[in-house]
């Protein structure tokens, strides 16, 4: 989408327009890192929980709102050159924190100064 945009330099802001999912720039070399991530966000906010009062959606209800709560559902990337400012070993990932797959939106938008 950035380079479709046009913009030479500026800003992206990519939004995930859902409580149960979130975002997150890490690595993107070694596939475990997602795994450990997953597994520690369980850890901390496991699914099933019976202090939960919020369960109308299932077990995964309460847990998944609160998997968001610690990330983030908005991140601000930099642009140039017409592509997004990542490191070598940078990606910008959807978390899903739901137990099955949801079809999910995010919202980019792009500004800045365009090429030429």
């Amino acid at each position: 989408m950035v380079r479709e945009s046009g913009i030479e330099v500026g800003l992206c802001v990519v939004t995930c327009l859902h409580t149960s999912a979130s975002l997150l720039v890490t690595e993107c070399a070694d596939p475990s890192v997602q795994v450990d991530l997953r597994s520690w966000l369980e850890r901390l906010a496991p699914d099933g929980d019976s202090l939960y009062t919020h369960t109308a959606e299932g077990p995964d209800d309460m847990p998944s709102h609160l998997k968001a709560a610690i990330t983030r559902s908005t991140e601000t990337l930099s642009v140039a050159a017409g592509a997004l400012v990542l490191g070598v070993w940078q990606g910008l990932f959807l978390l899903e924190h739901r137990a099955r797959p949801h079809q999910r939106e995010v919202f980019v938008h792009v500004t800045g100064d365009p090429a030429g």
